[in-house]
């Protein structure tokens, strides 16, 4: 555990979930490819969709509609739906197919391996303060076994900007009914997590898993205030 700043009186933790609270790489692997398996199933137009092509879809959605970089679910939704438009599908039939691919997706991205030192750590924390799970992914607490340790869970698109934007981190500090100052942030990111969480007036603690050296990052734009290298350090803050 290093510290980069004096750290104030914590009174709330809030979190990100993929490569915080457990590895996201492998279950976003597998996810990809069985939600696109699913979308070459669909329609036999679509048995020769290459990944490239989806992704050139997906690039085309966002110029026309840049926001919609801040719901990826929707924006993975919507990306299918086009696919399936584009094949001659009634605009019915690609919603539908499209929700049931969304649906695969969900399955596969709540196969998540959470570690034990995650369920132990967020139970501690959560006997003394306040939890909260802020992402900008799909990942669902509910689906993962970890939403009973959150007093409730922020995602973007429906809960705002995606982070570093300090719409979700300004929303959690009013719902908790705590100052931005009184809440640690707890991420891998540092621009999303960290910087976000700064810039909003929220203390912050960067979980390095990776090793990594905070002075020789390319993207280190803001010191935290404190930095571990694995979960549980954390309750030795409180």
């Amino acid at each position: 555990m290093k510290f980069y700043r004096p750290l104030r009186a914590v009174k709330a933790i809030t979190f990100d979930l993929d490569d915080t609270l457990y590895d996201n790489y492998p279950v976003i692997r597998k996810t990809t490819a069985e939600a696109h398996a699913a979308l070459q199933a669909w329609h036999p137009s679509l048995r020769e969709f290459t990944p490239l092509d989806y992704q050139k879809l997906r690039d085309e959605l966002l110029a026309r509609e840049p926001d919609i970089y801040h719901d990826v679910s929707e924006w993975r939704r919507r990306s299918v739906e086009l696919a399936l438009l584009n094949v001659g599908l009634s605009a019915q039939e690609a919603t539908t197919g499209a929700e049931e691919i969304m649906s695969v997706f969900h399955h596969w991205r709540s196969q998540v391996e959470m570690p034990e030192e995650t369920h132990q750590t967020l139970k501690a924390l959560g006997e003394k303060v306040p939890l909260v799970a802020i992402t900008n992914g799909n990942a669902r607490p509910e689906q993962l076994g970890i939403a009973d340790y959150f007093q409730f869970a922020l995602r973007a698109g429906p809960d705002g900007r995606a982070k570093p934007y300090q719409d979700m981190y300004h929303l959690a500090a009013q719902r908790l009914g705590l100052p931005p100052e009184a809440i640690l942030h707890v991420g891998d990111d540092l621009t999303t997590d960290v910087a976000g969480a700064l810039r909003c007036g929220m203390q912050a603690c960067w979980i390095n898993l990776r090793g990594g050296n905070l002075m020789h990052i390319a993207d280190a734009r803001l010191v935290p205030h404190v930095e571990i290298s694995r979960l549980a350090s954390l309750t030795s803050l409180l």
